[in-house]
C-alpha cells in the first residue's frame, strides 16, 4: 500500500555574515532517501527581508506546501534544522561555490541522506496529464454527512454540462489519510480519472478521507469498515442529486479502496457495479508478506536477508493477530525490537539512532486499530457475496498487490459466489499506481511523469460502457 512520511518542520539557521545570507536566499531542494526505496522531495523556500530570514517548507510529493518555518540561523558553513514537533533535525555543510548543502535528516531514531541544491525557484516534476481549469464540464465542491459516525465529508462532484441523468461513480482512495485526488508523489490519479470519466459522460464524486483535507473525523482510529460507512454516505448523497441515474451508481476503489468497494457492494443493492484497481484477493498478512518479499528483492536484498525479514514479520504479525491484551502486546513487541536491535552492528545501531523513539513509533503503528484489522482482513468471503458486475485490474509490475497471486483469488471468490458478470485483467507494464513502469518499485512513482496509463483508463471506460448499455 502506500508509505507516507508526514513532516511538520521548524527551521533554525544561524547567520554569520551578510555574504552568506545572500547565498541562502531562494529555494533549496533535495531527495529524502528512505530505506524502503521511497524518495521524497523536500524544498526549503528561504527569503531575506528586514534583516532577517523567514522560510517555508514544501513536500511536493505529498502535496504539502507553505509550511511555516521558524527562526533562520547559520554558523560558518554548517546548517542545522531542528524539528522538535516530530523529534527530527537536519544538519549539513554548505558549499557556497556549488550552492549545495550535504547532510542528514534525523527522525524517529533513524538517519537518512538529504542533500540540497539551490535554485532561484523550485520547479516541480512534470505532470502532463493533470487537467487544468476551465473544465468542459460542471465541477462543484460539495459536502455530505455520515449519519452513523456524525461526520461531514468534503469532496468534488463533476458531471457533464448536457441535460440528463448520468451514470455515476464514487472514487475510493487507498490506505493512509488521502485527499480527494488521492495525491501521492505529486501525482493526482483521482483527478485524472475523474476528468477522463466526466468527459466521457459520467458523473463522479471523489472526496477527502475522514480526517484529511476538508473532511471531519479521526483517520487514525478508523478501520476499513469505518471507511465503508463514508462510502455509503457518498452513495446516499449521489442518490439525492438530480443529475444522477440512481440505478447506475457504482464504485471505483484503488488498493484498500477496492476492499472498501467490495464491502459496500456485498451489502447493498444500491451499487450497480464495482471496479477493483489493484484490489487484494488474499488476506492482509499474506499481501504484506508478498509485498515485502517482492520490494526487497527488487531493491537488491539477498535471499537470506529477505527470509530473515519475513521470519521476523511472521512473529510480529502472529502477536498482532492474537487476542493478547494491548498493554501486554506492546511489552512483547518492545522486547522483540530490543532483541533485534541488540543483534545489529554498531553502524546499523548508529543509523537507527535512539531506540526508544524508533520502537515507540513502530509499536504505535503496528498496534493501531487499522493495521490490526487489515492483517486479519480476508476479502474472499466478502467477494463471494458481491452480485453486481465486477472489473478487477492489476498492473503486471505491481509489487504491492502482485497480480499473479491476487487476480486468481478474486476470480475464484466471485465464481464461488455465483457471480456471472465479472472480468479480471492483468494490465501489461503497469505498477501499483497504474503508471507505465520499468521495475514497479516505489522509488519510480515520483520519477515517472505519467500519472495514469491511458490504456488503463480506456479499459475501465470500455467495460463501463459495455455493462451499462
Amino acid at each position: 500500500m502506500k508509505t507516507i512520511l508526514r513532516l511538520t518542520l521548524i527551521v533554525l539557521l544561524t547567520i554569520s555574515s551578510f555574504a552568506q545570507v545572500k547565498d541562502l536566499n531562494g529555494s533549496w531542494s533535495g531527495k529524502l532517501k528512505l530505506p524502503n526505496g521511497i524518495q521524497l522531495t523536500i524544498v526549503f523556500n528561504i527569503n531575506y527581508s528586514d534583516e532577517k530570514y523567514s522560510a517555508t517548507l514544501d513536500s511536493p510529493d505529498q502535496g504539502v506546501k507553505g509550511i511555516p518555518c521558524g527562526e533562520v540561523k547559520v554558523i560558518s558553513d554548517s546548517i542545522s534544522i531542528d524539528v522538535p514537533a516530530i523529534v527530527g533535525n537536519y544538519s549539513g555543510k554548505i558549499n557556497s561555490e556549488a550552492k549545495t548543502i550535504s547532510g542528514l535528516w534525523n527522525q524517529a531514531g533513524s538517519s537518512f541522506e538529504l542533500n540540497l541544491e539551490y535554485s532561484k525557484e523550485f520547479v516541480g516534476p512534470k505532470r502532463p496529464q493533470e487537467p487544468k481549469p476551465p473544465f468542459p464540464y460542471n465541477s462543484e465542491d460539495v459536502k455530505f454527512f455520515n449519519e452513523k459516525d456524525s461526520i461531514t465529508l468534503a469532496g468534488t462532484f463533476t458531471y457533464p454540462k448536457e441535460d440528463g441523468k448520468f451514470p455515476a461513480v464514487v472514487l475510493i482512495t487507498g490506505s493512509g489519510a488521502q485527499n480527494r485526488d488521492e495525491e501521492i508523489f505529486n501525482h493526482k490519479p483521482f483527478l485524472v480519472i475523474s476528468d477522463f470519466l466526466t468527459k466521457n459522460g459520467y458523473a463522479v464524486l471523489r472526496f477527502d478521507d475522514r480526517g484529511a483535507g476538508e473532511s471531519e473525523g479521526n483517520h487514525s482510529i478508523a478501520t476499513t469498515f469505518d471507511f465503508a460507512e463514508d462510502v455509503r454516505a457518498a452513495i446516499k448523497y449521489l442518490k439525492a442529486r438530480n443529475e444522477v441515474d440512481k440505478n447506475k451508481i457504482g464504485l471505483i476503489g484503488h488498493s484498500e479502496g477496492a476492499m472498501i468497494a467490495s464491502i459496500v457492494a456485498s451489502e447493498s443493492d444500491d451499487v450497480a457495479f464495482i471496479i477493483l484497481m489493484a484490489g487484494p484477493g488474499l488476506p492482509g498478512d499474506s499481501i504484506l508478506y508478498l509485498q515485502t518479499e517482492l520490494i526487497y528483492r527488487a531493491e537488491g536484498q539477498s535471499e537470506e536477508q529477505i527470509h530473515e525479514i519475513l521470519d521476523e514479520l511472521r512473529e510480529v504479525y502472529s502477536i498482532l493477530k492474537s487476542d493478547i491484551d494491548e498493554s501486554e502486546m506492546k511489552e512483547i513487541l518492545k522486547s522483540k525490537y530490543q532483541q533485534r536491535f541488540d543483534k545489529m552492528s554498531d553502524e546499523e545501531k548508529q543509523r537507527f539512532g535512539d531506540l526508544n523513539t524508533y520502537m515507540e513509533m513502530e509499536i504505535r503503528i503496528a498496534t493501531s486499530p487499522w493495521f490490526r484489522a487489515f492483517l486479519k482482513f480476508d476479502p474472499r468471503p466478502i467477494l463471494e457475496k458481491v452480485k453486481c458486475p465486477v472489473l478487477a485490474v492489476i498492473g503486471e509490475k505491481d509489487l504491492q498487490v502482485p497480480p499473479k497471486e491476487n487476480l486468481p483469488a478474486i476470480e475464484d471468490a466471485l465464481k464461488r459466489g455465483g457471480n456471472k458478470n465479472f472480468k479480471v485483467t492483468e494490465l501489461p507494464n503497469l505498477n501499483h499506481l497504474f503508471q507505465t513502469s520499468q521495475f514497479g518499485t516505489i522509488s519510480e512513482y515520483g520519477i515517472i511523469e505519467e500519472t495514469m496509463s491511458p490504456p488503463a483508463l480506456e479499459t475501465m471506460l470500455n467495460w463501463l460502457n459495455e455493462i451499462l448499455e
